[in-house]
């Protein structure tokens, strides 16, 4: 009797927290014990409007490289997915100290004043610039050019903390994408906000900017701000004042207090008002406290539909193609470093989906088995270069280092006894190789890269995949311990934002310390496969620079005549 009085009363002083991590194609919730770090319950909603990347969801037909949201999935995904972590648990809301989320970035959305969004108000909902631009919308290449080219000529200094280049990603070619083509809805909106932001203020009622996704997403710098009015106004005269007429220089470090769950969001979500809600944070940054990492010389790989690369510096260096260096970005203390990959889960998925022989697909239903899982068997028994294949990971545009969206894939060396799991290696490859050109331009201009780890379903679900790059960067990788990293992190910060007083931490590194993990599992490199990679490598090398530096811009003349007949 006694032990069971003591189980139960270290329930009733068990303390929790929610991390929710809002993903491309789904947001998932998950309860967190603050104590141990220690995965209670989780509950994943797939966006019933997923990617709009065709037509509105009214029929407006879109353009090329357009990837839009709808901001109603959001809102569901704290409808359903909360109340069913706390019922699925039996944790009462009352055992909740605070809540942190992360997003996907730069998914930014143009709002009134009162956080209503423009795609949502009848007049602007068949104007594809009214909707949420996701992260990998791509249609504002040319704005980016425009500004890359227009900041190198006036020497702009910020242009050094992003490598170089703004991507077509960030938030001021998507902003002046919307000025371009609609600017009935630029003058209509009273903020353009990180979509991460604006489920703060749906979570709070107030707006509360995170100074991660601004840092790295916005061209704001801790020091220097956003650029000065005079730059925007070179852009163009109208575009002077958008930092205070549609942005905000009211910015809000990562692991502080957002705010707490107001009324309303308490009767959607179920959780107490008054709940401790933490500042936002991307997806990518939120999960390297997840996995332990806290200090300089570790990079973290967010392996998915597409890959992000974080690593801690102690100096704020110019690294060619990162896609940001912000100070206290993603640790307090410490310069965070950010570059990526726009396609490599995508990249296996579109070879699985529109060029797999009808066979495969029989043998795996035969089996039991997922595609994948027959494809990776088969992937396996193939030695290194054994195929004679070679591929350019640039199915959705090159990240980094060479930030380009116009770059497109390639394969060389095939002929007709090519197999299909010959061709799935290759592209699997070519994504290693993609990482190992980014480990090598951090740690050749003064950012170290000593050891990796990994996060994501691919690291969680494919041995294969992780030692083919334990071989290719000849690094050694570590996996999280949670299959959920950036919920987790999202959680750590919710713990710190609630406090030690109310039972949670006063900075990530201590949250870090008892909630982090990773699996006791270790990749090493294999010496034999190393050597036969560092040779393929080199050939790998060799055709990035040449289609991805100028040498032959054949990618770009036939994206360009793509456009022009279609």
């Amino acid at each position: 009797m006694k032990h069971i009085m003591a189980r139960k009363k270290k329930r009733i002083m068990s303390k929790y927290v929610i991390g929710i991590d809002f993903g491309t194609l789904s947001g998932r919730s998950v309860l967190i014990n603050v104590e141990n770090g220690n995965e209670i319950a989780t509950d994943v909603l797939d966006y019933p409007h997923g990617v709009i990347d065709s037509e509105l969801p009214g029929g407006i037909k879109l353009g090329v490289d357009w990837a839009l949201q709808h901001p109603d999935d959001y809102i569901l995904v704290l409808k359903k997915t909360i109340p069913a972590i706390l019922s699925m648990s039996g944790v009462k809301a009352d055992d909740v100290i605070g809540v942190g989320i992360d997003f996907t970035a730069c998914t930014v959305l143009p709002v009134k004043r009162d956080g209503s969004p423009l795609c949502k108000i009848s007049e602007f909902s068949k104007e594809p610039n009214a909707w949420i631009k996701l992260w990998k919308h791509h249609a504002a290449q040319p704005e980016a050019n425009k500004l890359n080219e227009i900041a190198e000529k006036q020497g702009q200094k910020f242009l050094r903390r992003y490598g170089g280049k703004i991507s077509s990603e960030w938030m001021v070619p998507k902003i002046w994408q919307t000025f371009n083509e609609a600017p009935c809805v630029y003058q209509a909106a009273d903020r353009f906000i990180e979509a991460a932001d604006w489920v703060i203020w749906q979570l709070t009622g107030v707006e509360r900017r995170n100074t991660c996704t601004a840092g790295y997403k916005a061209i704001w710098h801790k020091h220097d701000g956003y650029p000065d009015k005079d730059f925007f106004a070179s852009l163009n005269p109208a575009l002077r004042d958008l930092v205070s007429s549609k942005l905000s220089t009211d910015l809000y470090p990562v692991g502080t207090k957002a705010g707490e769950i107001s009324a309303a969001a308490a009767k959607l979500t179920g959780l107490k008002e008054g709940t401790a809600v933490a500042v936002a944070n991307v997806d990518a940054h939120v999960s390297v406290p997840a996995v332990g990492i806290t200090g300089p010389g570790k990079m973290l790989m967010i392996m998915g539909t597409s890959t992000c690369h974080m690593v801690l510096g102690e100096n704020e260096k110019t690294v060619p193609g990162m896609c940001g260096v912000v100070e206290d970005g993603i640790i307090e203390g410490y310069f965070g470093y950010e570059a990526g990959q726009s396609c490599v889960g995508d990249h296996f998925q579109w070879f699985v989906e529109k060029a797999t022989p009808p066979e495969y697909f029989n043998e795996a239903k035969k089996r039991g088995l997922d595609i994948h899982q027959i494809f990776t068997e088969k992937a396996e028994q193939l030695k290194p270069g054994e195929s004679g294949l070679l591929a350019l990971d640039w199915w959705n545009g090159n990240r980094s280092v060479l930030v380009d969206v116009d770059l497109t894939g390639m394969i060389l060396g095939m002929t007709l006894s090519t197999k299909p799991e010959e061709i799935y290696l290759a592209l699997i490859e070519s994504t290693a190789y993609g990482t190992r050109m980014i480990i090598d331009t951090f740690h050749e201009n003064g950012v170290p890269v000593n050891e990796l780890y990994a996060a994501g379903g691919i690291a969680e679900k494919n041995p294969f995949i992780m030692q083919l790059y334990a071989d290719i960067t000849n690094r050694e990788i570590r996996i999280s311990g949670s299959p959920q990293a950036p919920a987790l992190g999202s959680a750590m910060f919710g713990a710190v934002a609630a406090s030690s007083e109310r039972g949670g931490y006063d900075n990530i590194v201590d949250a870090a310390r008892v909630m982090g993990k990773v699996k006791d599992i270790v990749y090493k490199p294999s010496p034999d496969k190393v050597k036969i990679y560092n040779s393929l490598y080199k050939e790998y090398k060799i055709l990035h620079d040449y289609f991805g530096r100028g040498d032959n811009d054949v990618m770009k003349r036939l994206k360009k005549i793509k456009k022009e007949v279609k």
